[in-house]
């Protein structure tokens, strides 16, 4: 388990361009485990951000992104729950929580997004 959280880890701050002007970029830290979710679970992986965008001039809206940088809010009226892990099919999704289980499925589940994304956008790909 240590050596996929450290491959997750090792990802931050790359870029890879999937084909011309589309991106694919990874934010992962380490923090301290503060939040209620990670007091809980002590495998709840590290700070992370995996997005891949179409930048414009000056960097475009993710198409992608699965995330635990910030909470997003869970069920209907009466019984809201709060979750950090959590992924976004479009620029315009609020989130949808993500029941994260390893590292390496959390890249896994993260590059078939991507691959269904350029998939619908028309972009050639080889994922």
């Amino acid at each position: 388990m240590d050596e996929e959280l450290e491959l997750l880890l090792s990802l931050d701050g790359a870029e890879y361009e999937m084909t011309p002007g589309v991106i694919v970029g990874f934010a992962v830290r380490r923090t301290k485990k503060t939040r209620a979710t990670y007091e809980e679970d002590p495998a709840a992986p590290p700070r992370h951000q995996l997005r891949a965008r179409a930048p414009a001039e000056g960097g475009g809206a993710p198409w992608v992104r699965f995330d635990n940088a910030h909470p997003i809010e869970q069920g209907g009226r009466r019984r809201k729950r709060i979750v950090y892990d959590h992924w976004h099919r479009t620029t315009k999704d609020e989130g949808r929580p993500y029941a994260f289980t390893t590292s390496l499925k959390l890249l896994d589940d993260f590059w078939q997004e991507v691959k269904r994304t350029l998939n619908e956008k028309g972009i050639p790909n080889d994922l």
